[in-house]
């Protein structure tokens, strides 16, 4: 854990330029946990557009640690949950000491101190990894669905699925789907049905620009397909998440591709969009 004195913090980059603030906005959330001032922390150093910085490897520890210590439920999900979106958008997951994209910031603080960073924040996700029980028991008791959605994400992050959690991020809201058809590539639209959202179709089009179409039926699979949508649906129904206990069968499902008529496995034809 890089201490907060350090003079490393002016050296680590954020989304707007250094990280030289930083240690301030750290010590006063730990004194005294403030949403103020952990979304300008969060917004302005850590996470932007679904990327994170040295400045957001260096603040991990400290946001598990704070985590793990409070007694207010409400800021151990916030944590939790945010944490786990960081975590999401982490594109380097090999077991390099420290990450590839690093070496003009290696050569200004020196290897040994990325190599902190790095297993810090390693360290730091393991930390918050531990609390997922706790934090998802609670949720069943008291949060909203689309809390819940995000819990899930920070969940399947942390369970190491991030091409699983980014799809997730993509269609939080669980009013639309995306894949693409592995015979055609024409994009596939999925969508629930207007009288009954738990049921989902398969359009060539988006449905909002081209009502009239006509949809493909999905031939939904109740086992949920693969382990990663089986865990997924296993947990949304645990904590009372609604939207995606009812949507993975259909996404694991079978239909038509309504370009080419061929048949599709949707959830592979979703995943693939998100694949380098």
């Amino acid at each position: 854990m890089l201490h907060l004195d350090s003079h490393v913090w002016a050296k680590l980059s954020g989304p707007y330029g250094t990280a030289e603030q930083l240690p301030a906005l750290l010590q006063r959330l730990e004194q005294a946990y403030s949403r103020d001032v952990f979304d300008e922390l969060f917004q302005e150093y850590l996470y932007h557009q679904n990327t994170i910085y040295p400045a957001t490897y260096a603040a991990m520890p400290y946001l598990a640690r704070i985590a793990c210590a409070t007694d207010d439920a409400v800021v151990r999900q916030e944590l939790f949950l945010n944490g786990g979106i960081i975590e999401a958008a982490r594109d380097e997951l090999d077991e390099a000491t420290f990450l590839a994209a690093w070496p003009e910031l290696a050569e200004e603080i020196g290897g040994p101190a990325c190599v902190e960073l790095y297993s810090g924040y390693l360290d730091a996700v393991g930390e918050l990894r531990s609390l997922t029980e706790q934090v998802l028991a609670a949720a069943a008791e008291h949060a909203d669905d689309m809390e819940k959605r995000y819990l899930l994400i920070a969940d399947t992050a942390y369970r190491g699925d991030h091409i699983v959690a980014n799809i997730l991020l993509t269609f939080v809201q669980g009013d639309e789907y995306v894949g693409v058809c592995p015979s055609c590539e024409e994009e596939i639209y999925i969508w629930p049905v207007a009288d009954d959202t738990a049921v989902l179709q398969a359009f060539a089009s988006d449905p909002v620009f081209e009502p009239e179409q006509e949809p493909q039926p999905i031939v939904p699979d109740p086992s949920c397909g693969e382990a990663e949508t089986r865990v997924l649906a296993e947990r949304a129904a645990v904590i009372g998440e609604r939207t995606w206990t009812d949507h993975l069968p259909y996404l694991a499902g079978m239909a038509s591709c309504p370009s080419c008529s061929e048949q599709v496995r949707l959830w592979p034809a979703i995943q693939s969009t998100f694949e380098i």
